[in-house]
């Protein structure tokens, strides 16, 4: 199974929009959202283009939460434990919240928050997933990543380059 995932959207309508082209570019099956979308207007945008299952959970930045689980009803804090393509999904925002007993069930941790440049990595027999930001108001590069549950691994795309703000 394809999956498209990002977080971070941070109301970057345009990286969204772009975000989404590239997701229908590329079949994907379900989509998965790492937390802070931040308002329910960004969070509506994809809802509205959305063909497919979306899963997402709150992120630390997410402040209208009423305005958004009105769009997404089944959004949540994390950890958030799906099973799709066969395999279990563990969602959170941020890692370092994450307690050990809720992604030992896990064959797949996906996380948002760090704004860093995307993790894919396997530890332990389980696939480690951040797509990086998808808005790129930090490294000025908005990333998704597309999971392929069968065969554990994950693609990065690049959605957006903008010129970072120099100090």
């Amino acid at each position: 199974m394809r999956i498209g995932v990002f977080g971070d959207t941070h109301d970057h309508l345009m990286a969204i929009a772009k975000a989404l082209t590239a997701f229908e570019d590329q079949g994907i099956e379900a989509l998965i959202h790492a937390g802070d979308f931040c308002s329910p207007f960004a969070l509506e945008q994809i809802v509205e283009r959305c063909g497919v299952p979306l899963y997402g959970v709150f992120g630390n930045n997410d402040g209208e939460r009423r305005g958004l689980a009105r769009l997404c009803p089944d959004l949540c804090d994390g950890p958030r434990h799906i099973e799709l393509g066969g395999k279990k999904i563990c969602l959170v925002h941020d890692e370092a919240t994450l307690r050990h007993e809720d992604e030992m069930p896990a064959d797949i941790v996906i996380t948002g928050h760090t704004h860093v440049a995307p993790r894919c990595e396997m530890n332990e027999g389980r696939l480690y997933l951040n797509p990086g930001e998808c808005c790129g108001w930090l490294s000025g590069i908005g990333r998704v990543s597309i999971l392929d549950t069968e065969a554990m691994t994950a693609q990065t795309l690049v959605v957006l380059e903008q010129e970072r703000p120099r100090s």
